[in-house]
């Protein structure tokens, strides 16, 4: 009988854990929606699909993706400029996603030109880096870029199911993931999205499909998986899990925020995956809100709205 009960604590306590690791409680105050700006049209300050955001100092840079260029906001949401246009050529966008900023360069993913694409913050176009295919420095529908303080670029290539990272003049150096292999195992990637780094230069992979987030260290080693039980693509809405990771930033004390796409919503995280905070994109009845994710050096966060069209400005504790 003393057996049976010891067992019965043991196991208690083990499930005790497993739910306390999987189904975490958030340990912030809650973020509050403190202001939101745009609507679906062509005009300035109205928004066909935005897909990616970046923030830099005191101007908030958005991907409309099916206006096909960039618009360029203060961070109340006042128009300041824009640039881009359809096309193939250089200057011109086929459905820009995920942006980033580092050392006063915007470099955009260019998803259907298989491209990135690299502009001063003005909108003046300074080169372009990559082509179409699946050899090295090649891409298929790049869905997000990083760069490291060296230069390096850190590609996600979305169809080629791989992470490349590339010299500042787009020569192959590596790659996590098996070209045009999806998978969950044996260091493959199901659709990665897009690419974060954070001061020490580790990387974060967005593995999108695969509903997780991969850390990568120093030495091109995987530091830890998150997402659901074992990040091994159980998808959900507990908090900590994912379905359909879109979009990932490094906000500026080193936590981890993340897109979650078909969950409508912003997570937030540590470094090592530990789950902080969660909120909801408001959606009025509509799914695919929250697709991408910047924060500013006051830790205000903003929010790309797929569904509804629209920039949304949150805040914690307020």
């Amino acid at each position: 009988m003393k057996k049976i009960i010891f067992k019965f604590i043991i196991f208690y306590f083990i499930s005790l854990q497993s739910a306390c690791a999987w189904f975490p409680s958030a340990k912030e105050d809650p973020y509050t929606l403190v202001k939101t700006w745009g609507t679906k049209g062509t005009k300035l300050g109205e928004f066909n699909e935005p897909t990616g955001i970046a923030v830099f100092e005191n101007k908030v840079y958005v991907s409309d993706s099916r206006n096909t260029r960039i618009q360029v906001f203060d961070l109340e949401g006042n128009i300041k400029h824009t640039f881009g246009q359809e096309g193939d050529e250089n200057r011109s966008l086929s459905r820009p996603m995920n942006i980033s900023i580092t050392n006063k360069e915007l470099y955009v993913a260019d998803y259907f030109n298989d491209r990135i694409q690299v502009y001063e913050l003005n909108g003046a176009f300074k080169h372009s880096i990559g082509k179409s295919g699946n050899g090295n420095g090649e891409f298929n529908a790049p869905g997000g870029v990083a760069v490291a303080k060296n230069g390096d670029l850190y590609v996600a290539d979305f169809y080629n199911q791989r992470i490349q990272q590339l010299k500042a003049n787009g020569d192959f150096i590596r790659q996590w993931g098996t070209t045009e292999e999806a998978g969950t195992f044996s260091g493959k990637l199901n659709y990665p999205t897009d690419v974060a780094l954070d001061k020490k230069d580790h990387l974060y992979i967005a593995d999108g499909y695969n509903d997780r987030i991969i850390a990568i260290g120093e030495n091109h080693e995987i530091l830890t998986k998150w997402g659901g039980p074992l990040a091994i693509n159980i998808y959900g809405s507990f908090n900590g899990w994912f379905t359909t990771v879109t979009g990932i930033t490094v906000g500026p004390k080193g936590n981890i925020f993340v897109a979650d796409f078909y969950n409508d919503r912003i997570q937030k995280f540590t470094y090592d995956g530990t789950f902080l905070n969660s909120f909801s994109i408001t959606s009025d009845g509509l799914t695919h809100t929250a697709i991408a994710v910047a924060v500013a050096d006051d830790g205000t966060v903003f929010v790309a709205d797929y569904a509804n069209h629209q920039i949304q400005k949150w805040r914690l504790g307020e």
